[in-house]
């Protein structure tokens, strides 16, 4: 029998036939669903524009404030987020948002269906924030990547438009910033009264470093400013730090140099992943470190406190890894005992006194609680009567009198002068 006998044979017994017809239906279809699956790979990459946002970004939640005002908010799939909002008066009100919850969801935007996956890892936790890792991934039609940039601008700008008219407060945690607190009203700047000029010099001073960044780069010199307020307790100095960021529209990040764990390479990271617009405030810094003369004779006393180093905080200040854009403030009750090398220009370049009353404080803060005709000169016998007795007096000691007073009349605030010092 010759070959082409033989394959003639094979194609005239059915089942042969109907075995190699399964085949070649298998085979076509193994191979139409691997040219659907690469089309519709080949699709998505030139014909559609995917952005994935982790939940470390930034934009994480800014995105999902987004999507539950303005993008997916028909969608019925929800999870709740329950924040605190404070108002004015202080009372704090129970607020709760639903957000878009794990899973598919769709909206459209500018006349585009965009689909949103936000998915959960069971497995995998966000080591920082100790909760599980999520992604939200956004898919659309097209390749005009403005689209998403527009969705994250109206993101964020609706995050500031939150805080807007409040000063937000930072604490470190980990190698990051988060907020702590409630964003606080903006104190007016007018309400700590400091004695005459000390508020405008440090304020001009801030707004001139502000707004000339030009003028540093042009003379090669480290765009970052660093003040010092010292002076007695209870005399505005944190308080004024903090009128000061609302009249900047800045933010405060609060940072302890006395925490347990803070090493120099996590104060560096810190201070180089601050948030934009936002001060910078070491408070006390006299109680973190000794001068480098007493290190010796206090080194028991100190040991074992933190692992930052003097020279580590110098080198962050003012050293060759130190950022640049930044304002630092610090406070002290004591300057006497700061190492000279901390506080010489380049690391503190404005050192300002903030201290006991002055005749002139001491009317303008009587104005601020008692109107009337007589006031001023009301005034004037309440600013001579404290000096007289020649004795040193905070503004936290008169706002307490005053406070202690506030319904009496003027006959017994000027008549009680004395228990200033005992209240």
């Amino acid at each position: 029998m010759t070959f082409i006998d033989y394959i003639s044979d094979l194609s005239s017994n059915p089942y042969f036939g109907a075995g190699f017809g399964l085949f070649g239906l298998g085979a076509g279809a193994a191979i139409l669903r691997k040219g659907l699956q690469t089309s519709l790979i080949l699709f998505r990459r030139h014909y559609m524009i995917t952005l994935e946002v982790p939940c470390r970004d930034k934009s994480y939640q800014w995105l999902l404030q987004w999507m539950t005002l303005k993008g997916a908010k028909q969608t019925q799939h929800l999870s709740v987020e329950t924040s605190f909002e404070q108002k004015d008066t202080g009372y704090v009100k129970t607020k709760y948002d639903f957000i878009p919850s794990v899973g598919t969801h769709f909206f459209s935007y500018g006349g585009t269906w965009i689909r949103v996956e936000r998915t959960r890892e069971q497995h995998t936790l966000d080591l920082h924030m100790g909760v599980p890792w999520e992604t939200v991934t956004l898919t659309a039609f097209g390749r005009n990547k403005a689209i998403y940039f527009n969705i994250l601008e109206e993101a964020r700008q609706m995050a500031l438009k939150k805080h807007e008219g409040k000063t937000v407060m930072y604490t470190a945690m980990g190698s990051e910033w988060r907020l702590f607190g409630h964003p606080r009203k903006r104190r007016p700047i007018s309400s700590v009264v400091l004695d005459n000029g000390v508020s405008d010099r440090i304020l001009q001073d801030c707004k001139e470093f502000i707004n000339n960044p030009g003028w540093y780069t042009e003379r090669g010199i480290p765009y970052r400013r660093g003040y010092l307020l010292h002076g007695p307790p209870g005399c505005g100095k944190s308080s004024y730090i903090t009128a000061l960021a609302g009249e900047l529209e800045f933010g405060i990040c609060v940072l302890n140099l006395s925490e347990r764990g803070l090493s120099d390479d996590r104060l560096n990271h810190l201070l180089s992943v601050a948030p934009v617009q936002s001060i910078i405030l070491l408070e006390d810094i006299d109680a973190a470190f000794v001068s480098r003369e007493d290190t010796v004779q206090q080194k028991a006393a100190y040991e074992g406190l933190n692992r930052v180093t003097f020279s580590g905080l110098l080198n962050c200040l003012d050293g060759v890894a130190s950022t640049e854009a930044r304002i630092v403030f610090m406070t002290t009750n004591y300057l006497e005992r700061l190492d000279p090398a901390l506080i010489r220009p380049g690391r503190v370049d404005l050192k300002e006194y903030i201290g006991w009353c002055s005749p002139h404080q001491l009317e303008i803060m009587y104005l601020r609680f008692y109107k009337g005709e007589t006031a001023g000169e009301e005034a004037k016998e309440f600013a001579e009567k404290v000096s007289k007795f020649n004795k040193n007096v905070s503004p936290a000691q008169i706002q307490g009198y005053f406070m202690f007073y506030k319904q009496a009349s003027t006959k017994d605030i000027l008549g009680n002068v004395k228990l200033i010092w005992e209240l």
